[in-house]
């Protein structure tokens, strides 16, 4: 009987992992296209600047514009997905990231530039999170962790390969191909993910009509406002940051009320209720904070601290985002292997120890003093976050996937934004200075290490989290669990 039907059954297996693989093969493109978006522009800036005869203020929203979009809009579009169709909003994602990507190329005047780049930002808010929210439709529960490793990893090479890759379309073809380099890639992720995503199941009629539009508009302006209040004013903090923090804290308030009685609201507010998303969230928060400290920092020290030159500033800056990369698959093999709990235990101590050795960092250590904690650091970021990633999104229900996967990016985004302007502050206090461009070497290795001491303080507040909200689980997962037996 089974003889017979077993070489059948091998040839189904191999489609369905073939499948399986091109699926994993579309979403890893579509977080490379995302993650590429952020990072090549920066590089951009002062071509830009000069091509559109323009300050630096003003440029600076051609990155401002694409990280406000997907700040603000990436919540709303995961649960768009939960309603319409995820496989349905993908493609309308990726399809308008590549359109707004010729947009981008084409745009005659800065102001229609950065008005594309708003446009290829909600393309990226849709692909970032719906990118998490199809790993539970796609990949079994035992290979979680090693897809979203993956798409991690692949997150980590667009950051890293956005600098050096726009470095050289810029001194060849021009500013225009950073745009341009998106649409061939568009493509293929569009048609990878036409052809071998699982097609959305159906839905009730009127699907939309569960849609939040107050609770949208009202989450949109309150990340809105908090994320200007944390950007504007290049370090500087005056009234109107201090008026923006108060219009999100109203949005908030808000926000909360709105959706205590909406009918089918954005966010669940119960889900907060639940300790171990609400923990992740925390810690997801805490750590990108710390992570942003690596990016703003780093370049001062090398440059006035260690007296690199740009170029080799680059290249050592490069080393983070490269570990990450090489390091994010092996992570989910071993959060699968090992549980997700643990392993974002491990991630946690890992960035606790780098931090708190480069808060110890003398001077005279160099470049190598420099990179070992920093590697550290990094590698137990792509630990912590493929195994946070992993532990909330394998126990989510289907209709609320997106939304989840939304909330989690956006922790993340919430935490990068709020650490380029606090951590950037406790920088400059700490170099005792009013311009680090002009600090002396060892007021900026001074600044460096009071800088890493606080991030090694946050990283030791989430793994206290990570303690008590594991410690808590367990009870109720025990308990939940003799209930459920005959």
């Amino acid at each position: 009987m089974t003889p017979l039907t077993s070489p059948q059954e091998s040839v189904i297996a191999a489609q369905a992992n073939a499948c399986m693989r091109w699926a994993l093969a579309s979403l890893s493109l579509s977080m490379l296209l995302s993650s590429l978006g952020t990072s090549i522009a920066n590089v951009a800036l002062p071509t830009l600047a000069q091509a559109f005869a323009a300050s630096f203020q003003q440029v600076q929203w051609i990155v401002l514009a694409y990280l406000l979009a997907i700040t603000t809009l990436i919540v709303s579009v995961g649960r768009l997905g939960d309603l319409v169709g995820r496989r349905r909003l993908l493609l309308a994602g990726i399809a308008l990231f590549t359109l707004a990507s010729v947009l981008c190329a084409a745009a005659p005047t800065l102001w229609l530039l950065i008005a594309a780049r708003a446009v290829q930002g909600l393309g990226a808010a849709i692909m970032m999170a719906l990118t998490l929210a199809f790993v539970g439709e796609t990949v079994p529960r035992a290979k979680t962790g090693s897809a979203m490793g993956l798409l991690g990893a692949m997150s980590a090479i667009g950051t890293a390969l956005g600098p050096t890759l726009g470095g050289v379309l810029i001194a060849g073809p021009g500013w225009p191909a950073i745009f341009l380099i998106n649409v061939p890639l568009g493509i293929v992720a569009l048609w990878l993910a036409h052809r071998f995503l699982p097609v959305d199941r159906p839905r009730p009629q009127g699907g939309l009509a569960g849609f939040d539009g107050i609770g949208t508009l009202l989450l949109a302006l309150t990340l809105a406002a908090y994320a200007l209040a944390m950007t504007i004013g290049r370090g500087s903090f005056g009234l109107l940051n201090m008026a923006l923090l108060l219009a999100a804290a109203l949005g908030v308030g808000l926000l909360v009320r709105a959706e205590a009685s909406a009918a089918s609201p954005l966010i669940r507010l119960a889900m907060f209720r639940d300790r171990k998303l609400s923990a992740s969230l925390a810690m997801s928060s805490l750590v990108s904070t710390v992570m942003m400290a690596t990016l703003v920092v780093g370049p001062f020290y090398l440059s006035r601290a260690l007296g690199l030159e740009a170029a080799m500033v680059g290249l050592v800056m490069s080393v983070g985002p490269l570990a990450v990369a090489l390091t994010g698959v092996p992570a989910g093999r071993i959060a699968d292997r090992f549980g997700a709990e643990r392993m974002t235990l491990a991630g946690l101590i890992a960035i606790a120890a780098g931090s708190f050795v480069l808060s110890m960092l003398p001077k005279a250590s160099g470049i190598a003093g420099y990179l070992a904690p920093i590697v550290v650091v990094t590698v137990g970021y792509a630990l912590f976050q493929t195994a946070n990633n992993t532990a909330v999104m394998a126990d989510v229900e289907p209709d609320q996937r997106g939304v989840i996967s939304g909330l989690l990016n956006l922790s993340r985004n919430l935490g990068l934004v709020t650490g380029a302007s606090v951590m950037g502050a406790v920088f400059a206090f700490a170099s005792a200075t009013i311009d680090v461009t002009t600090a002396q070497p060892e007021a900026i290795a001074g600044g460096m290490r009071t800088t890493f001491a606080v991030a090694a303080a946050l990283v030791v507040v989430a793994l206290v989290v990570a303690v008590v909200s594991q410690a808590i689980s367990r009870p109720a997962d025990r308990s939940g669990s003799s209930a459920s037996r005959p």
